[in-house]
């Protein structure tokens, strides 16, 4: 990248570019109540993804209509990943579907852009589960560490403290539940139109993992998808946010 082209990088210090990520969160988090709000007993996965993406690619076709070189839409299709599925399950109409049921643990996530500025969420949840039948058991536990490891990163990522600070958390709230964070999946920084930029943090690294990972410093200015994703023995979840500094 010549030094032109490094000058011309756009970042949140604009407030048209917090205006796009502020848009496609929007979006996003509206795409995903759609999805969970149709994931009952009896639907059909790859129903839930093309309505989550149907959805995500009329809405961003309402703005910045003027604009028209920008591109926007989908950044990440909508995924629907059920028990021991980590995440990112997207059929293909030709695959065989999954049909949900009342207990099944649902991972939905899903990415927006707004001309290349990224905001991805995630949400996990039991099929069937009210206020008058709670979640009780491993499903709990698991549900209740990512809550946890997801509010923890909120706090960690931020301007001078280090990747390692976040992983080392994680594992200690995880441990706490008697779960585990997902062996070397990494969460990315965002830029514009690049969704696994080079500064990463990483889950629960195995000994050669923790002596490769590059160690990083959070900066000013930058943006963060962080995937969230602790796992039992019999399901895993993931809670994805974008923290902007």
């Amino acid at each position: 990248m010549s030094g032109d082209e490094e000058t011309q990088e756009q970042t949140i210090a604009d407030d048209l570019v917090v205006t796009k990520y502020k848009m496609g969160a929007e979006i996003a988090n509206q795409a995903l109540k759609t999805v969970v709000a149709a994931a009952t007993a009896g639907t059909s996965v790859l129903s839930l993804c093309e309505k989550g993406d149907a959805f995500i690619v009329a809405e961003t076709g309402k703005i910045f209509k003027k604009e028209k070189e920008m591109k926007k839409g989908i950044a990440f299709p909508t995924c629907v990943s059920v028990n021991n599925c980590v995440c990112h399950y997207s059929p293909l109409k030709s695959d065989p579907d999954v049909v949900l049921k009342d207990g099944d643990l649902i991972k939905v996530d899903l990415g927006v852009h707004v001309d290349g500025f990224i905001s991805n969420v995630a949400h996990s949840f039991v099929v069937g589960v009210t206020k008058d039948n709670p979640l009780t058991g491993r499903k709990a536990d698991v549900l209740k560490a990512a809550h946890l490891c997801a509010e923890a990163a909120l706090r960690l990522v931020k301007p001078g403290n280090q990747n390692a600070q976040v992983t080392e958390a994680w594992n200690k709230i995880a441990k706490s539940f008697k779960c585990s964070p997902i062996e070397g999946m990494l969460s990315h920084q965002l830029k514009q139109h690049v969704i696994d930029g080079e500064k990463t943090i990483i889950q629960n690294p195995t000994d050669q993992q923790k002596k490769d990972h590059e160690k990083a410093e959070f900066e000013v200015h930058e943006v963060y998808a962080v995937d969230v994703v602790p796992n039992t023995s019999c399901c895993s979840l993931s809670v994805c946010l974008n923290v902007c500094k």
